[in-house]
């Protein structure tokens, strides 16, 4: 499964700066196991991601695409696309994920 199709990159640059953004879009959810990366935003020159990761703990900040594209689990799977992600406020998906209530 292609991590970043070229719909989704459009619309992570559509989105912009996010930094004045009390609630910005997430556009892209990737998984595996119990980790979660939130795509808000990206920079197509260098492959880094602004967003979230829920792991240990949930925090924003940045990742890449070629560390996303790299990880594997002890069976040797790779990060997927939750290709079922509709695009919709940080504040929502924390919700789903249970960092807020």
């Amino acid at each position: 499964m292609k991590l970043l199709t070229k719909e989704i990159e459009r619309k992570l640059i559509e989105n912009g700066d996010t930094s004045t953004q009390e609630d910005p879009i997430v556009i892209v959810k990737y998984f595996i196991g119990s980790w979660t990366w939130l795509g808000i935003e990206y920079d197509p020159k260098d492959r880094i991601f602004f967003g979230a990761v829920n792991g240990h703990e949930f925090e924003l900040g940045s990742f890449s695409l070629d560390e996303l594209q790299g990880v594997k689990n002890k069976l040797g799977l790779g990060v997927e696309r939750d290709m079922y992600f509709t695009p919709k406020p940080l504040s929502e998906v924390k919700k789903e994920l249970g960092v807020i209530k």
